[in-house]
């Protein structure tokens, strides 16, 4: 039996664990599992995987994305660029083993903002600069969207929530939301940021998935603003690593 994994800590609800046990049931695949491993520290992580030949890879999370790296041996050039991991791909080679780290977090991002983006959609405004606003600052610039960082310090980003003016949200088009604010159970929760000038030029754009609408979403949409949540992305990335995983990408 094949084993797969998330590492984190602490886990708690996990999107990973229920979309793969739900994907090999649906496509009958009988010899792979996936479960989760809290791992604190990263010498637990290692012992994980040498001491378990069945493990063949795992998907990363908060707060290891850049804690991992050291283990990695080669990384993707998306990783690498983003100086973050999500996704690990683990060989044995001649009895030594052999770690492969990627990004799929920009690939997610990437295709499900694609299909959205309109003439308007010159400059965005992004919220957050923790690990998952990584990958959008790297496809933002891949995409030729210019943007700035709005973070509650101005020592992290362009802007603080502070200086965030009307006239700044009016004339920026996307708005993309990488903070944790809103996330279940804080579903009342929003970005403080002024949703008055927000129209229907406008795209919102909220890597959160739980709840499906947040507040921050909820607030574009009553103003006619186009709106998406990141399921899609979750799913977009999840299908790329069972790819990396089958050897069907390298």
């Amino acid at each position: 039996m094949k084993k797969l994994g998330l590492i984190g800590f602490p886990l708690g609800h996990s999107f990973s664990k229920k979309y793969y046990l739900n994907k090999f049931e649906q496509e009958s695949i009988v010899d792979v599992d996936y479960d989760l491993y809290p791992v604190e520290n990263m010498s637990d992580f290692k012992a994980l995987y040498q001491n378990d030949k069945e493990f063949c890879g795992f998907n990363v999370t908060i707060p290891h994305k850049r804690n991992v790296l050291d283990l990695i041996d080669e990384l993707s050039p998306e990783a690498q660029a983003i100086h973050a991991v999500n996704c690990i791909k683990i060989e044995r080679r001649t009895g030594s083993l052999y770690l492969k780290g990627f990004n799929t977090d920009a690939y997610g991002f990437e295709f499900s903002l694609r299909p959205l983006l309109q003439e308007q959609h010159q400059t965005a405004l992004v919220l957050g600069n923790g690990g998952a606003a990584q990958a959008v600052y790297y496809i933002l610039k891949k995409l030729g969207i210019s943007f700035k960082i709005v973070s509650r310090t101005k020592e992290n980003g362009d802007l603080t929530y502070e200086e965030l003016t009307p006239a700044i949200v009016a004339e920026n088009k996307l708005i993309i939301n990488c903070s944790p604010v809103g996330t279940f159970p804080n579903i009342n929760e929003a970005p403080q940021i002024p949703y008055e000038s927000i129209g229907i030029d406008h795209l919102l754009y909220d890597l959160i998935y739980n709840p499906e609408e947040t507040a921050f979403l909820r607030q574009g949409k009553a103003r006619g603003a186009q709106t998406k949540n990141g399921y899609e992305m979750l799913v977009l990335q999840a299908e790329k690593n069972w790819q990396i995983w089958n050897g069907e990408l390298e």
